[in-house]
C-alpha cells in the first residue's frame, strides 16, 4: 500500500489517494480465487478443482478483479488512515481511479475527519448573572403547592363547575363515524385545565353525575391532518363530579407534609430550598452564557456528518421522552402533524450549536492537558449516587469509567471558563419577576 497523496477538502474532509501495489493485489485476487472457484466451470473438471490460471484463461485475466478489490481494500484502506494519523468521522466515500491492471490498482477515499479547531478567548469572559432574591411572594406559592399535593378529590352532587373534576367516558364522531383515538372510558379530567382539545372542558361545565351531553367541538387547524379543522360530535357520560377538598395550613398541616412542627419552621425551610434552587439556575445560566461565548468564538470547519449525528442524537431523545409520558412515537407525531424529516431539520440548528460547543469544550481539555484521575471518577459516582437515591455499584452499572471520564473532564473545562470570569449585573429587562 503506498499514500499517494493526501488532501484536505472543505468541511474537514481528507482525500485519500491509495495505489495497492501488484504483490498486494495478486495476494487479494488469490483468495478471491479460493473463495469464489465453485462458482466457475471449466470443461474436465469438477467444480473447485480448476487452477486459477485455467479459470482466467476461459473467463479472462479480470475475472477476480472486482472480488479482489473489495478483498484488498480495507486493509489498505485502514493502513492509509494510520499512516496519515486521521481521526476519521465515518465511513468513507471511495472510487477507483483508472482501472486495474496486475500491477494492482488505484482508488480515492473521501472521508470526513475530526476538525481542527481553534479556540478563541476563553478566560477572562464576562456575563450577566441573575441575583437571587426570594420572596415571601415565593414561599407563599411553594406552600400553596405543597397544599395542591396534598388536596382531596370528594364526591359532589351538584353541577360540575370550573376547578372540578368530572369522571366521564367519551367517544367522538367525524360524519357520523368514530374516530380512532376518539374514545375513553372512567377519564378524569379537570374542568379548566385545557388538557382536552378546546371547547370540550367548557362544555361539562353546569354537567351532573348521571347526566349524558353531546359536545360540539372544531378540532384546531394545527391538529393531526385527518382531524385539523374538521367538525365533530363527542358523545360524553359523566360518572361523578368531584370538587377539591384544600386542607387548611396551620401547624397540623406542616407536621402532615414534613418533618417540622409549625408552619413557621415549614415556612423556613422552603425559602432555603428556594434560595438554592434560584442560585442554582442563575449558575447554570451564568455557565451557559459563557460556553456559548467559547462555542461562538472557536473557528473550525465543522463536517455534516456531526451535525446530522447530533440532530439524530437529539430525535433519539425525544423518543424516549414520548415514551416515557405513555405514547408511541408513531402516536406523538400524529397528534403533532409532523414527521421524522421535519424534526431532523428543526434540529439541525440546535444540532450546530452543540457540535460547536462540544468541540470547544474538547479543544480546551486539550489546551489545558486536563486529566481525570481514579478520585476524580469515584467522587463524580458518589455524587451521582447521592442525587439519584441509589447506591454507588448500581450507578456503575449505568456509566462506563470512559463516559464518567468525559464528565470529569468536561466539568474541569467549563470550571476553567467560569472561574476566571466575571459576572456582571443583568439589564433591567433581564431581572426576573416575582415568582
Amino acid at each position: 500500500m503506498n499514500v499517494k497523496s493526501c488532501e484536505k477538502q472543505e468541511k474537514s474532509q481528507v482525500l485519500l489517494t491509495i495505489e495497492v501495489g501488484p504483490d498486494e493485489f495478486d495476494a487479494a485476487i488469490e483468495k478471491a480465487y479460493k473463495k469464489n472457484r465453485r462458482k466457475y466451470r471449466v470443461d474436465g473438471f469438477r467444480p473447485g478443482k480448476a487452477t486459477r490460471k485455467m479459470i482466467e484463461a476461459v473467463y479472462g485475466r479480470e475475472v477476480f478483479y472486482d472480488e479482489a478489490i473489495n478483498e484488498a481494500f480495507p486493509n489498505a484502506y485502514e493502513e492509509a488512515v494510520k499512516a496519515q494519523e486521521l481521526k476519521t468521522l465515518d465511513m468513507p466515500s471511495v472510487e477507483l481511479d483508472g482501472i486495474p491492471s496486475p500491477a494492482g490498482f488505484t482508488f480515492k477515499a473521501t472521508v470526513p475527519v475530526y476538525p481542527e479547531v481553534t479556540l478563541g478567548q476563553y478566560k477572562g469572559l464576562s456575563a450577566p448573572k441573575m441575583p437571587v432574591n426570594v420572596t415571601d411572594a415565593d414561599v407563599e406559592a411553594r406552600v400553596q403547592r405543597l397544599a395542591e399535593r396534598n388536596t382531596r378529590l370528594v364526591s359532589v352532587e351538584r353541577e360540575a363547575q370550573n376547578g372540578d373534576t368530572v369522571v366521564i367516558d367519551f367517544e367522538g364522531f367525524l360524519n357520523g363515524e368514530p374516530f380512532e383515538g376518539g374514545k375513553g372510558e372512567n377519564h378524569s379530567l379537570e374542568l379548566g385545565s385545557d388538557s382536552f382539545v378546546p371547547g370540550f372542558e367548557a362544555q361539562l361545565v353546569g354537567a351532573k353525575a348521571g347526566e349524558e351531553r353531546e359536545l360540539n367541538i372544531t378540532f384546531p387547524e394545527n391538529y393531526a391532518p385527518e382531524l385539523a379543522g374538521k367538525d365533530v360530535v363527542f358523545k360524553v357520560t359523566v360518572h361523578e363530579v368531584k370538587e377539591k377538598d384544600v386542607p387548611e395550613i396551620d401547624d397540623e398541616f406542616a407536621k402532615d407534609v414534613s418533618e417540622f412542627d409549625t408552619m413557621e419552621e415549614l415556612r423556613a425551610d422552603l425559602r432555603r430550598q428556594i434560595t438554592e434552587e434560584q442560585q442554582a439556575a442563575a449558575d447554570r445560566e451564568f455557565e451557559d452564557e459563557l460556553m456559548n461565548q467559547v462555542a461562538d468564538g472557536i473557528t473550525a470547519e465543522i463536517p455534516d456528518v456531526l451535525v446530522e449525528r447530533q440532530a439524530r442524537q437529539f430525535v433519539e431523545n425525544l423518543k424516549r421522552q414520548v415514551y416515557q409520558q405513555g405514547f408511541t412515537y408513531e402516536q406523538y407525531l400524529k397528534m403533532t402533524g409532523g414527521s421524522e424529516e421535519k424534526l431532523l431539520q428543526d434540529a439541525q440548528e440546535p444540532a450546530l450549536r452543540q457540535v460547536r460547543m462540544d468541540l470547544a469544550v474538547t479543544a480546551i481539555i486539550e489546551q489545558e492537558h486536563l486529566e481525570a484521575t481514579d478520585e476524580d471518577r469515584e467522587a463524580e459516582y458518589d455524587k451521582l449516587a447521592e442525587q439519584s437515591g441509589m447506591d454507588k455499584k448500581s450507578i456503575k452499572k449505568y456509566f462506563t469509567d470512559e463516559q464518567m471520564t468525559n464528565q470529569v473532564l468536561t466539568q474541569k473545562a467549563i470550571a476553567i471558563v467560569k472561574d476566571s470570569a466575571t459576572a456582571t449585573e443583568p439589564a433591567p429587562a433581564e431581572t426576573p419577576a416575582e415568582t
